[in-house]
């Protein structure tokens, strides 16, 4: 007798998400719990467990496919089954700039930084890989198959790919054949068509849907970084081992950026209607680059935690980000944001607020430039502060009070140890 699998609840208001892939291929054995197949919701990925053991039977819905909550998935079989047996082998991708990308993925830019030189993916690589990591087989030429994964269950990693992708190009080429016939250039200009994935589309959504409603207004400053990189300097290696997570500086920034939202409440509310909500504490939404992109994972309560609690919360975040483990429940509710753009090198950005909340920082790549400090000039570890905030609710001199006492916290990091 087969048990039907069904889309189980995925959360307040989330009533759809869209197959991403399918763990399991019909005829493969299955544990109870084990999963079977991966959707995408408007936040995150979610792994649908099988109910019962037994062989995997039919698929109800294809990859790409928009389900909701309760549709019929797939059934599974009663029986012992066989081991699990690889999926039906996929058409051999060319070379041809008009080749279809994976669905919900960026295409190669054409005529850009691409495939150059890439091996076409063959009908030999396996089918069940993330999006990310299709993406990363196509831009680099490497055979999946080749490669040992290091993500959960042993499935591939875009990190799995780079590093093969990394140790082929240092290999020594080996000579090509005197036979081999000189593969023709190119001329040809493509362009591709793929369709946004579930979460791109809430992006994009939501952060026109900030412009549109909120009086936008970004103000910006400059914080010396060199006391937060001595003191990083000084105890990283001490506070690693005491702690067991890295100290970054995300933890200082979170730390002094909760005394600054008790010092201006405005920057910490939020208008509801015609109402303005005020908060006696502090949920910090932090960017985590996760293989579909960035999410935004809350720090609860970051006011009451120690700069220690704070970066061992973030970096559970970021592991389970890249994992697709995160839960919805975690990236809702934040009453501020911080966005990181330096980590990909960013000089000076204009971030957008995440409704309902009023504020956003953002903060840039350190980088020497020359400052004056007691009448001389001297080249000091600088980075850029940017505040963007609704103002309609949060004014002029409120959002550069706000940048002015975090300045304080990050250029004399003891005020955070005394609470000033």
């Amino acid at each position: 007798m087969a048990t039907e699998v069904n889309v189980p609840t995925l959360g307040e208001s989330i009533t759809e998400a869209t197959v991403g892939e399918w763990l399991k291929q019909p005829g493969d054995a299955v544990a109870a719990d084990e999963p079977i197949a991966s959707l995408e919701t408007d936040k995150v990925s979610v792994e649908v467990p099988s109910p019962v053991s037994g062989v995997m039977g039919q698929h109800a819905v294809q990859v790409g496919d928009t389900v909701e909550v309760g549709a019929l998935l797939a059934t599974i079989e009663a029986g012992d089954g066989a081991p699990a047996q690889a999926p039906a082998p996929q058409p051999a991708v060319t070379e041809s700039p008009k080749a279809a990308a994976p669905s919900g993925e960026t295409p190669p830019v054409a005529g850009g930084y691409g495939n150059h030189g890439a091996t076409p993916v063959t009908s030999d690589a396996p089918a069940a890989l993330s999006p990310s990591v299709r993406r990363a087989v196509l831009e680099t030429g490497v055979d999946p198959s080749t490669v040992t994964g290091s993500g959960r269950d042993g499935r591939l990693t875009k990190e799995d790919i780079a590093a093969a992708a990394s140790a082929k190009t240092t290999a020594p080429a080996p000579s090509a054949p005197a036979s081999a016939p000189a593969a023709a250039p190119s001329s040809g200009r493509g362009e591709e068509r793929v369709k946004m994935t579930r979460l791109r589309q809430t992006v994009a959504k939501r952060l026109k849907e900030a412009q549109n409603t909120a009086a936008m207004l970004t103000t910006f400053n400059d914080v010396d970084m060199s006391a937060v990189i001595e003191a990083r300097a000084k105890y990283k290696d001490l506070f690693e081992k005491k702690h067991g997570v890295r100290l970054g500086f995300m933890g200082f920034f979170v730390k002094a950026a909760t005394m600054a939202l008790k010092d201006i409440p405005a920057v910490n509310a939020q208008i509801q209607g015609d109402e303005i909500v005020y908060h006696d504490y502090a949920d910090i939404s932090v960017a985590v680059s996760a293989p579909n992109g960035l999410v935004v994972p809350v720090i609860r309560d970051a006011q009451n935690l120690s700069v220690a609690g704070i970066e061992k919360t973030i970096g559970d975040f970021g592991r389970r980000a890249k994992d697709g483990t995160l839960k919805m429940d975690e990236m809702k509710g934040g009453t501020f944001t911080i966005s990181n753009g330096g980590v990909f090198g960013s000089l000076m950005s204009t971030p957008i607020i995440n409704p309902p909340q009023s504020a956003v920082l953002g903060l840039h790549r350190i980088e020497d430039r020359p400052v004056v400090v007691n009448g001389q000039v001297v080249v000091r570890p600088m980075m850029y502060l940017a505040l963007s905030y609704d103002h309609r609710l949060i004014d002029g001199r409120e959002a550069v009070t706000f940048l002015v006492a975090l300045k304080n916290a990050i250029e004399d990091p003891t005020r955070i140890l005394i609470d000033l």
